[in-house]
């Protein structure tokens, strides 16, 4: 009996080892932790000696069952243990927009400042009565209910009651009824049923047991990037939310229809995904760096404060841009942001090759259209810079640098200066002098540096000039000069008109590291702008130096929108195109207006046809009939409508889309006024705009999904 019993117990206990074995080793340590076996093998060998099929009388099969089981239990801990000191792993979610370090067990965001969220390693779950869907408990919960669940799997014995420190009680009854028993709370007086705590929760282990649908997660193919960037103060909704929250639900509804109108290219491999990064720039412009805040709140009244913060927090940032100072300010802030996340996107996704857009809202349209406007197209970048020098700026060093220009024996001046490529670049006239370089070295250091600036998306820094005193100075605080590259550059109101006659403040626009293929506007006041700055009409010809395409998106409704196709064709009264739903119909509410309009108009046209065609009977007197092919070639030149030319800022196609509003909106345009300017964040008929644009330029072909 006893060496049937010591059988048995070898045999459970293989059979244990062999489970723990099966597993992979990072899951055993992270669910199971077999590296703190070792100090669980004392109560697990009492508890296997104690079962009441296992009770040894002989000393000699005691003995030797526990050297057995020591020695076994050890070389698992030897084997689990080996790798406790490993380096932290970084797994990039999200479309690679969050790196989660699993060792901390936190998310950081990537490409914009957020607070790192907690990640939890889900191993057991619960669900009340009242809940819609399983939660899982917090780790050192779970590892305790891992515990007590491989000890009653183990010894076979069920049943098990675990208590908590929180008063919180867990009976494993057997393997598939496990529940959890809260703590009773103390009951009012009038109370006759029991509370809600005192229900208990049901228990699963592992996500097999919970019927959750876990995504495969987004595609690693990226088709093409899109920068947003943000109008007037720090929220973009009527929630209060951020640009990062508003972007990250544009990318969702994207996400979303690419699965529903392009599925079979996405079935085909022929379509990835759209990334949207968000583009901040009011953070840095109420920073402490810029110290307007303090400078405004010292000159606000103290009466309605609320409504006083909301005006200087939001509404200011419209004058702010109309000031040269804080323009510039603004400008540099975006110019910088974009090319920023777009160097960091390349870093992480070295195989991207495809085209990048822009998007603006509402003030943040102003700004791309200011920005745009003042870019160099290729041929006036590389003027003066020797071909193939531009595309390796990025990555040459000073001394490649030197070597390519024929000026290396300068190398060791540079050097001694601790200058690098990037502050080489940053250098004058006046610098390079002061090293000993003479002139025509000096003019080709600046020749190429100029260029280079371009690429790497700085700036020059002002001339600094000398007071009375001898002291340099150079109009910055040690504040700004530290926040910005370099200090924004001052001057007075000055509107130019360029060779187009768009008038803007004469500030130092910086360049964009790439060439934005299509420039979308949400709710844009550009046509107001441009009427105040002075200009009544855009040439045909204009067209962005290094953007081909244009539109300009509104909501009827939106009353900071205003309209670009009428400043070109000013002769032709012209109806915006209208975005179609993306259902694939016209609003309900839309075609009844509609139908109902073109009944009126039939209904009038045939009374007052009826009523001419009977008086010219009467009054007209006989002519010849004209050849029936006469007739319809005069009725062709009636009907045929002419051809409107929108000009080339969108390449002769139309500019000016309007949304459709929604049924309940028709009701009382002025209530959702304020709604409909920050609707573009959440609509799906804006986002599928896009993604056709997107990929109707690669080549992939929309499809409309069957109602």
């Amino acid at each position: 009996d006893s060496l049937f019993s010591f059988t048995v117990l070898w045999s459970k206990m293989t059979q244990w080892f062999y489970r723990c074995s099966a597993f992979p080793v990072t899951y055993l340590k992270s669910c199971l932790h077999i590296q703190q076996l070792s100090s669980r093998i004392p109560e697990f060998c009492r508890l296997c000696i104690q079962h009441k099929y296992l009770k040894l009388q002989q000393t000699c099969f005691r003995k030797l069952f526990l050297c057995l089981f020591v020695f076994t239990s050890a070389c698992l801990c030897v084997y689990f243990a080996v790798g406790d000191e490993e380096e932290d792993v970084v797994v990039a979610v999200d479309g690679e927009r969050y790196d989660v370090h699993v060792k901390e067990r936190m998310r950081y965001a990537v490409y914009w400042e957020q607070a790192p969220t907690e990640v939890r390693r889900c191993t057991w779950f619960y669900k009340g009565d009242k809940d819609t869907k399983f939660m899982p408990y917090p780790e050192d919960f779970s590892k305790n209910l891992e515990d007590a669940y491989m000890i009653a799997v183990t010894l076979d014995e069920w049943k098990r009651k675990l208590d908590f420190p929180t008063g919180e009680t867990v009976i494993l009854h057997n393997p598939k009824l496990i529940m959890q028993y809260q703590p009773i709370g103390l009951q009012d007086e009038w109370v006759s049923s029991p509370s809600e705590q005192t229900r208990p929760r049901t228990v699963k282990r592992g996500v097999d047991n919970v019927f959750v649908e876990i995504p495969d997660g987004e595609s690693e193919k990226v088709d093409h990037l899109v920068f947003m960037v943000h109008g007037i103060g720090p929220a973009c909704d009527l929630r209060f939310r951020s640009i990062i929250q508003c972007v990250n639900d544009f990318r969702s509804a994207s996400l979303s229809l690419l699965a529903s109108h392009y599925k079979r290219a996405q079935q085909d491999g022929q379509v990835g995904r759209v990334e949207f990064l968000p583009v901040n720039w009011h953070s840095a412009l109420h920073g402490d760096a810029t110290g307007v805040d303090e400078d405004i709140q010292r000159i606000t009244l103290p009466s309605i404060s609320r409504l006083r913060h909301f005006t200087n927090d939001t509404l200011l940032d419209l004058f702010f841009y109309n000031s040269p100072t804080y323009c510039q300010t603004i400008v540099d802030t975006v110019a910088s942001e974009i090319n920023r996340l777009h160097a960091l996107f390349q870093r992480r996704h070295p195989e991207f090759n495809e085209a990048v857009s822009v998007v603006g809202h509402s003030l943040g349209s102003l700004i791309l259209f200011d920005l745009l406007t003042n870019q160099r197209n290729g041929s006036q970048v590389r003027e003066g810079v020797p071909s193939g020098e531009l595309c390796n700026v990025n990555c040459d060093t000073l001394e490649q640098t030197l070597n390519r220009l024929g000026l290396q024996q300068y190398l060791g001046t540079l050097q001694a200066e601790n200058l690098d490529i990037e502050s080489l670049a940053l250098c004058q006239d006046s610098d390079l002098k002061d090293l000993g370089i003479p002139l025509g070295p000096r003019k080709k250091i600046l020749n190429y540096t100029e260029a280079l600036r371009q690429a790497l998306g700085l700036q020059v820094p002002p001339q600094v000039a000398s007071d009375n005193d001898g002291n340099q100075s150079s109009g910055a605080t040690p504040q700004q000069s530290q926040f910005h590259r370099t200090q924004s550059v001052t001057s007075a109101v000055d509107y130019e008109y360029f060779d187009v006659g768009i008038g803007q403040v004469s500030i130092d626009y910086p360049q964009l590291a790439f060439q934005p293929q299509t420039f979308f506007a949400f709710g844009s006041p550009i046509g107001m702008f441009l009427t105040v700055r002075g200009l009544k009409r855009i040439d045909p010809n204009y067209t962005f130096p290094t953007c081909k395409r244009f539109y300009n998106i509104y909501h009827p409704y939106d009353p900071v929108a205003y309209r670009i196709e009428p400043m070109i064709v000013s002769d032709v009264d012209v109806e915006p195109m209208l975005i179609p739903h993306h259902k694939g119909r016209k609003r309900m509410h839309l075609e009844l207006k509609d139908s109902l309009t073109r009944m009126s108009m039939d209904l009038k046209n045939n009374v007052l046809g009826s009523l001419r065609t009977a008086w010219q009977s009467f009054a007209r007197l006989p002519v010849a009939a004209l050849p029936p092919e006469a007739e319809s070639s005069v009725s062709a030149e009636q009907t045929e409508q002419p051809e409107i030319k929108m000009g080339m800022l969108n390449e002769g196609r139309r500019i000016d889309y309007v949304l459709q509003e929604k049924p309940i909106e028709s009701f009382n345009e002025y209530l959702f006024a304020i709604q409909s300017h920050l609707c573009y964040w959440e609509s799906e008929d804006t986002a599928l705009l896009l993604l056709k644009e997107i990929y109707d330029k690669l080549g992939v072909a929309f499809e409309q999904p069957q109602q």
